[in-house]
């Protein structure tokens, strides 16, 4: 028994010394995929801009100019002006503050989740695993937009109702990406080491099982983001989310569509801000893919 402890523990040192050169190896194939660093330079651009946007409209995102309503892109007003004289550009700032955060509490919260769930399921196995699994495949043969649009109407609207309904409804994604490695390695050799030196199953479940599955959770965690800004400006769309005055992304398109026709730069301005998002997210999601992916080499 005392042979086997100091076996695994220097096998856990040699790890971490080959888990330090294993994210050099990584880090060094990132910066030299193009795809990815558009992406990320795109993302830092537009979080950037978003993070200055008390220091860029320091007048805030509901300042009403009724004699300049409806102005076009100009140099004086970026994006144009709404139907109250309102700064698209100023609007579109704010409202990225809160789409990001949509975006990204949504998916942290699915994430924690999914991951905890599917680790158990997958450790354990058996009828609960069953049970479990049996319940997510319902939820995922319901479509995501669907299914937000059902939670968010049993929670009301609001940020608060669009980030617990878009994170609901992501939980089957990440539970089912944890659980299929975890059912794969959890009899390697170092699991029955670890096993062996009576550690407990937290233990196994934490520190050695999901560290070896973390690549494909990161890299689904970026799409996610990606997919969850978009449901949120759906839910907006739609009514169901994040409510005016508020500038998310998706309201201010919804308080704009009655103007397309004559002014469809109010339209299009805050759709191109989406846009440009879920592409930046994509390909560093593509680009992170491909540098945690030790088949595929750059």
């Amino acid at each position: 028994m005392f042979n086997t402890a100091i076996t695994v523990q220097e096998t856990d040192e040699i790890i971490i010394v080959k888990q330090r050169g294993m994210f050099r190896q990584i880090l060094d194939r990132l910066v030299r995929n193009r795809s990815a660093m558009i992406g990320f330079s795109i993302l830092v651009i537009i979080v950037a801009l978003c993070l200055l946007a008390p220091v860029i409209a320091p007048q805030g995102f509901n300042d009403q100019h009724l004699l300049e309503k409806f102005q076009p892109p100009s140099l004086k007003h970026l994006c144009g002006t709404d139907n109250l004289g309102r700064d698209i550009f100023h609007r579109m700032l704010y409202g990225g503050r809160i789409s990001l955060m949509i975006g990204a509490v949504s998916t942290l919260f699915s994430a924690a989740f999914g991951i905890i769930i599917g680790l158990f399921a997958g450790f354990y196995g058996g009828t609960a695993d069953n049970i479990v699994m049996r319940l997510l495949d319902i939820i995922m043969s319901i479509p995501s937009i669907l299914l937000a649009i059902t939670i968010a109407a049993a929670l009301g609207t609001g940020v608060n109702s669009a980030i617990l309904a878009i994170g609901i409804a992501s939980i089957p994604i990440f539970a089912r990406l944890t659980r299929a490695p975890i059912i794969q390695i959890k009899n390697e050799e170092y699991i029955e080491a670890a096993r062996a030196i009576s550690a407990s199953k937290l233990r196994i479940m934490f520190r050695h099982l999901l560290p070896n599955i973390l690549s494909p959770l990161i890299v689904q965690i970026t799409i996610n983001v990606a997919l969850s800004i978009l449901l949120a400006a759906g839910l907006s769309f739609l009514g169901m989310g994040v409510q005016p005055p508020n500038p998310e992304w998706g309201a201010i398109i919804t308080s704009a569509k009655v103007y397309i026709t004559d002014h469809s730069y109010m339209v299009t301005m805050p759709g191109i801000a989406i846009a440009l998002t879920v592409i930046g997210l994509n390909l560093f999601g593509d680009g992170l893919r491909d540098c945690l992916d030790p088949r595929l080499k750059i």
